[in-house]
């Protein structure tokens, strides 16, 4: 379980700490959307989410910061209805910069790779 902030973009002075679990299998990470609506975050879509026993499930996505570690960084976020479980998923894990080490069972800090541009070619 990892504590993690949530916070409006539009008005990130207010946060609310979440336990959630982590799941590298999951993309996307899910709040409760009553906690989102707390905080003033409103849905932006809606999106066919695919479940690990192969079933289809709608829900609405909206954009929030996450806070972890002295990070803060915006992901996208499934508001999560009755039954779902709370969660943090690898996109929002890798926008606060870390990922996670399923041996060593612990997040690690990522490895920011950029690759250069490639030189100018003269006409």
């Amino acid at each position: 379980m990892l504590n993690i902030g949530i916070l409006n973009p539009r008005k990130p002075k207010k946060a609310k700490y979440v336990e959630c679990l982590i799941d590298s299998g999951a993309i996307y990470s899910v709040i409760n959307g009553k906690i989102l609506r707390a905080l003033g975050i409103r849905p932006t879509r809606t999106k066919t989410l695919t479940l690990a026993n192969g079933d289809h499930m709608v829900r609405k996505l909206g954009d929030a910061i996450f806070q972890y570690g002295g990070e803060r960084a915006a992901s996208p976020v499934i508001f999560g209805e009755e039954g779902d479980a709370t969660l943090i998923g690898v996109v929002s894990l890798e926008a606060l910069g870390v990922v996670f080490d399923p041996i060593r069972r612990q997040l690690l800090p990522a490895q920011m790779i950029v690759a250069p541009a490639p030189p100018a070619t003269k006409r």
